[in-house]
């Protein structure tokens, strides 16, 4: 799949059971849709399953400990404060596919010079971390209220697009068809370290927009002030 490709493949993903690790609003929005399409959702938090074990039960999820989510899902989204990747237990998320909803946010992440160099996307860091794991950029540059209200049927008019990044055809295909299935048109930025196209800065991030709208976002990126930057970092 070439860069800013959409794809709309009518299969049903490899994913049946999503692991959600963030309780948070992001979370809480993705997991109520995963629900929602049919899939069995369970969610990790920072506090005790019972603690938020009504909420996730209300919109059709399972609360459970972190150790359990990653060894149940097919799936396993991030939708935690980036600042907290070391966290992640690398040996036990060895060969999961990883979906990278996270972005570096100083006023919750604190001064992150490591976590905002515009050499590497946080996708990359993230991948470092989870050397084993199969990670793609996805999910986290659509603001969490535009999630919640923007979902549509496939073929819907008016469908609105989400960009994901990575670096194998297979994972991507398999994110692609989450995203579909999530209420959303796919597009594919490209491998791994395009994600930096949909990080914060960028015309990406927080775009509510078509398809093809979203494209062009994509296509504009190295013109833009932020792909100057990161150009020049990267030169």
């Amino acid at each position: 799949m070439s860069a800013a490709e959409s794809t709309t493949e009518p299969e049903m993903p490899g994913i049946r059971t999503l692991g959600i690790l963030g309780a948070g609003r992001l979370g809480t929005v993705l997991a109520r849709l995963a629900a929602d399409a049919g899939l069995r959702v369970l969610v990790a938090s920072s506090r005790e399953p019972a603690l938020i074990a009504r909420p996730m039960a209300a919109i059709g999820a399972e609360a459970a400990a972190s150790a359990s989510v990653i060894d149940a899902s097919d799936a396993i989204v991030l939708a935690l404060p980036l600042g907290r990747l070391q966290e992640l237990p690398a040996d036990a998320m060895r060969g999961k596919l990883v979906i990278d909803a996270m972005n570096y946010w100083w006023g919750a992440d604190g001064d992150r010079p490591d976590l905002n160099d515009p050499r590497t996307s946080t996708s990359e860091i993230v991948q470092r971390h989870l050397a084993g794991s199969h990670v793609v950029k996805g999910l986290g540059h659509m603001g969490y209220q535009d999630l919640e209200d923007e979902a549509r049927p496939s073929g819907a008019p008016e469908r609105k697009a989400i960009a994901i990044a990575g670096d194998d055809p297979g994972d991507l295909r398999t994110v692609a068809q989450l995203v579909d299935l999530l209420g959303f048109d796919p597009v594919v930025a490209g491998p791994l370290a395009s994600g930096i196209m949909l990080e914060p800065g960028a015309e990406a991030f927080g775009a509510d927009v078509e398809a093809g709208e979203l494209r062009e976002m994509l296509e504009r990126f190295p013109s833009s002030q932020r792909g100057i930057v990161v150009a020049r970092a990267r030169s």
